[in-house]
């Protein structure tokens, strides 16, 4: 390990894993994965102005790169060095559903009163994390890291190197299923989270009204915040009547507030709960919440509400597992439109349990809804029992659209990231 050498340099300047976006004067790291070899990108980054390239093939060295064993193992430890030099506090989000909303409202409310820094976009893995933590300036007061895993030990890992002081698991889902086994498991996974914060005696901020966590609270962290009581003083959070967008009323120290989110579905107040306990517990004033939270816009295709000329499109096209993919379309049933039509895409990732959890989505738009076009393989042999019109991928759904155009409709677009749903948005 070169980690004092690597952190000298790094000091002021920073690090990129990708010469498309390097800056001059970055510590470029050479990682490496099933289709690519940085080390053959060393010399490109130094000719585009890396201070130094970090590479583990010495096929490729040169005066200007550094050797390592491992350029990952060396990333993940420079990330782990910072983080103890930094004075900011850390939290760390993670489950199965919901963290990327939350961590995105907790970042909008901490900043009415912190200097913060978060993860950006999907960095929330093994490299994600530790780029979220050197990428954070030193006058950092707060440091929202988001936590995904699909494997076993994953938490525990992220953990290890973000070190937080407080912890969130939104809830725990059916996802990632060939990684992780059974719901146990993701269970098992998520509760890594607790595990590290008890060994440090961190704070869990936890959903109360969630059963399967409150119980697994009390066997593994000391000290628990529940979202009803974040302050020593109650919070009630209440979904209220709503024609598109999620509404809710907080009240709190006997003043009532109603906020009018742009997110798209109840299933979004678990998380509005939890950013605003954590806003209270962390000293910021119910005002600013409320405030924050009902200034929020989606983006990056999470329950994102788009208005075309021809339609009104719900962008929920990021992500899908059995659990959102559900709580989508309760949601979208009591939603007031004339005409409704769901696109939706396979869920990946779910192993052996892929046509079993498809037929159950199936199951539940039977009898709902008749204008549904289902996209992908895994759709596509569930639904031998069912009318609905499948494709084998969204190239081919758009070869329909393009004849068959959708107008005056409200449109729920739900799939896995890799369905790459959003080449249809075009098209409506």
């Amino acid at each position: 390990m070169k980690t004092e050498l690597l952190y000298s340099l790094f000091k002021g300047t920073g690090v990129s894993t990708d010469t498309r976006t390097l800056k001059k004067g970055e510590l470029f790291f050479a990682l490496w994965g099933e289709t690519y070899n940085g080390n053959k990108y060393a010399a490109q980054a130094i000719e585009k102005g890396a201070s130094y390239a970090v590479i583990d093939d010495p096929d490729f060295e040169t005066e200007k790169t550094i050797l390592v064993d491992d350029c990952l193992l060396e990333l993940q430890a420079l990330a782990s060095h910072y983080r103890k030099e930094l004075k900011a506090s850390v939290l760390a989000i993670t489950g199965t559903n919901g963290k990327t909303t939350t961590k995105e409202l907790i970042a909008a409310i901490l900043a009415k009163k912190f200097r913060i820094h978060y993860t950006k976009g999907n960095l929330n893995n093994h490299i994600g994390v530790p780029l979220t933590i050197l990428r954070a300036p030193e006058e950092t007061e707060i440091l929202i890291i988001e936590m995904g895993a699909n494997h076993p030990g994953e938490i525990k890992l992220l953990s290890n190197i973000a070190r937080p002081d407080y912890g969130i698991i939104t809830n725990v889902g059916t996802a990632h299923l060939a990684g992780f086994g059974s719901f146990e498991g993701v269970l098992k996974s998520k509760s890594e989270l607790y595990e590290y914060l008890r060994s440090v005696n961190g704070v869990a901020l936890y959903n109360d009204k969630n059963p399967i966590l409150s119980d697994k609270i009390f066997k593994l962290v000391n000290r628990a915040v529940p979202y009803s009581d974040p302050t020593g003083i109650e919070l009630v959070v209440e979904a209220v009547p709503s024609a598109m967008n999620l509404k809710v009323i907080a009240i709190y120290q006997k003043s009532v507030y109603n906020i009018q989110t742009n997110l798209f579905g109840d299933f979004n107040l678990e998380n509005v709960k939890a950013a605003i306990a954590t806003g209270l517990f962390l000293g910021v004033e119910m005002n600013d919440i409320a405030d924050a939270i009902g200034n929020y816009l989606p983006g990056n295709n999470r329950s994102e509400l788009r208005n075309t000329k021809s339609n009104t499109m719900i962008c929920d096209s990021y992500n899908a597992n059995p659990t959102s993919m559900a709580l989508a379309i309760q949601s979208f049933t009591t939603i007031e439109a004339e005409k409704k039509v769901l696109i939706l895409g396979d869920m990946l990732e779910l192993g052996e349990n892929g046509d079993e959890e498809h037929s159950k989505i199936l199951k539940m738009l039977y009898g709902l809804y008749q204008d549904v076009l289902l996209v992908g393989p895994q759709f596509q042999h569930a639904c031998r029992n069912f009318e609905f019109k499948t494709f084998p991928d969204v190239n081919k759904l758009a070869e329909y659209l393009k004849v068959s155009k959708i107008k005056d409709s409200t449109v729920l677009i739900k799939g896995s990231r890799g369905m790459s749903l959003e080449k249809i948005y075009d098209l409506l």
